[in-house]
């Protein structure tokens, strides 16, 4: 990174007003500083950043895939530039890597018998979870409908299934008028089909001290059943997933064909009972245990240290396929050195007396592209400071390109995700901030509520907003060399790569440097 040149003009302005004391007769000067952080983010530029980019998106590090020899070398460049900026870490003994622990899953096979009636692995049923070696005889399992547990509707709310396996199909219950239970209205929600719906009755079932879940999706079963399939016929595939714990339970995706061999009303019952059954289960875990690294770097906070503002990318991509690198440059070299820069200038700032209110935490995650791991690990194992006092993250994934989709408006624009869902206040700062400082065109295409492509839900900042910490995410949309070899460095337009880098530092400032903290007034509930 260049030398930091520091000016002693133009960085504060000094007002100053008189209030009359009538019993004195004295003025007592009330003198308030404005920090101009322009100067600061004046070290942001993409000189910099593409040096930065060619280094960390190079052949070198053979596409930074989790837990493997180029993200190894990932995490010790960025050290490396922390050190080199003089950018502290939160963590003990100088070690900037917060160690995440995670699995390599070959796909399991299950040996399932209900009544006699051997059911067939991929073709019946699917292994999606399970922590350790199980062999199980039940003469009964649990029918718990939806399997939702919600605040308006609830299928655990009369029946015991703690230590027992549950059976649960997809959907969720309407009313007369169309309208879900769980929210009143058409809009679909957590415990709608799809893979969200899935998570979130594994946990349902799990909160309520079940064993294991059979899970009767026959969409989603058909779309996993061919993959698994291929994946097995091709013993090369593995999966990456957090570490397992002992609260991890079984779970098992079946057809309807076995959902009905368990319970023959379950299309058209919903309500939830014990039903006798007999069924032998056998499952072997075959994963391994594989350690990879969030990196983290950590500025304190002048006046409210407590209160911290996450700024996140991720650095890990698609490793070596086929032979081929995946360099991942924009997705997302682009936002990992983005940060760098973002942090250099709050280090500029602090040199000069003037360091951020908040603490900052330079968040780069790993795991992103297993499945957000990363930040999941950091928000739901081992949050480094608590999460009541997380104000924001601002997460960055691919800020170097252009959407070639994007057939309206200037190439001088970015998406954002997620800004108004929690708070206003958030939203707000950030318009103010861009149209102060930036003037970046501000496109919320994706932010609405019925993308088909589900990109609030895609990245890191995720992890955080279901926490209900406001987020904003910033992405310049997919192109042609998305999750390809192609994505390399010399396709990044570095001049938007600067803008975009600064609009975030800049949203980043006034939120770390405001009297109050953001409000979160739209709470997930």
């Amino acid at each position: 990174m260049k030398k930091i040149l520091f000016l002693s003009f133009a960085l504060v302005i000094a007002t100053s007003c008189g209030t009359s004391n009538k019993n004195t007769n004295t003025t007592k000067p009330d003198t308030t500083e404005v920090i101009d952080p322009s100067a600061y983010a004046s070290t942001i530029s993409e000189g910099e950043l593409k040096t930065m980019l060619y280094k960390f998106a190079s052949d070198e590090f053979e596409g930074r895939n989790t837990g493997e020899k180029g993200q190894k070398m990932a995490i010790e460049y960025l050290k490396q530039k922390y050190l080199a900026m003089g950018i502290d870490t939160p963590l003990e003994e100088d070690d900037y890597f917060q160690e995440v622990y995670l699995e390599k899953k070959k796909i399991s096979e299950a040996k399932l018998t209900v009544n006699d009636i051997a059911y067939k692995s991929f073709e019946d049923q699917i292994v999606l979870a399970i922590s350790n070696l199980l062999e199980t005889d039940m003469e009964s399992i649990v029918y718990v409908g939806y399997g939702i547990d919600d605040d308006n509707y609830s299928d655990y709310k009369e029946i015991n299934v703690k230590g027992k396996f549950v059976l649960a199909k997809a959907g969720e219950p309407k009313d007369t008028e169309g309208n879900f239970i769980t929210s009143g209205n058409t809009n679909e929600t957590q415990w709608t089909n799809g893979r969200e719906s899935l998570a979130n009755k594994k946990k349902a079932a799990e909160d309520n001290g079940a064993t294991g879940i059979l899970y009767m999706d026959e969409g989603l079963f058909s779309k996993y059943a061919p993959f698994f399939q291929r994946q097995i016929a091709s013993d090369t595939e593995s999966r990456l997933s957090l570490k397992t714990n002992d609260d991890e339970i079984t779970m098992l995706m079946i057809n309807e064909k076995l959902g009905k061999a368990l319970f023959s009303s379950i299309s058209k019952d919903s309500t939830p009972k014990e039903i006798e059954n007999s069924i032998n289960l056998k499952i072997e875990n075959k994963s391994e245990n594989v350690i990879s690294e969030n990196v983290v770097a950590f500025i304190k906070g002048s006046e409210k240290p407590d209160e911290i503002v996450v700024i996140s990318a991720h650095l890990d991509h698609e490793g070596i396929k086929n032979g081929e690198i995946y360099n991942g440059a924009d997705d997302d070299g682009s936002g990992t050195v983005a940060i760098l820069e973002i942090a250099q200038a709050f280090k500029a700032a602090e040199k000069a007396g003037h360091g951020p209110k908040r603490s900052i935490l330079f968040l780069h995650v790993t795991g992103e592209e297993k499945g957000l791991l990363g930040s999941r690990y950091y928000t739901d194992i081992d949050p480094i400071f608590p999460l009541e006092n997380t104000v924001a993250d601002l997460n960055i994934d691919m800020i170097g390109r252009v959407d070639p989709e994007r057939t309206i408006g200037t190439r001088n624009y970015i998406y954002l995700i997620g800004s108004d869902k929690l708070s206003s206040d958030l939203h707000n700062i950030s318009e103010e901030a861009n149209k102060k400082y930036t003037q970046v065109e501000l496109d919320y295409k994706f932010n609405h509520d019925n993308d088909p492509n589900r990109f609030y839900y895609r990245s890191d900042h995720y992890n955080f907003a279901k926490n209900n910490i406001p987020v904003i995410f910033y992405f310049n949309g997919t192109h042609a060399d998305y999750h390809k070899p192609s994505d390399t460095p010399d396709k990044i337009e570095y001049d938007l790569l600067e803008t975009r880098t600064k609009l975030v530092f800049y949203t980043a400032w006034e939120v770390a440097n405001r009297a109050d903290r953001i409000i979160v007034d739209k709470a997930i509930k």
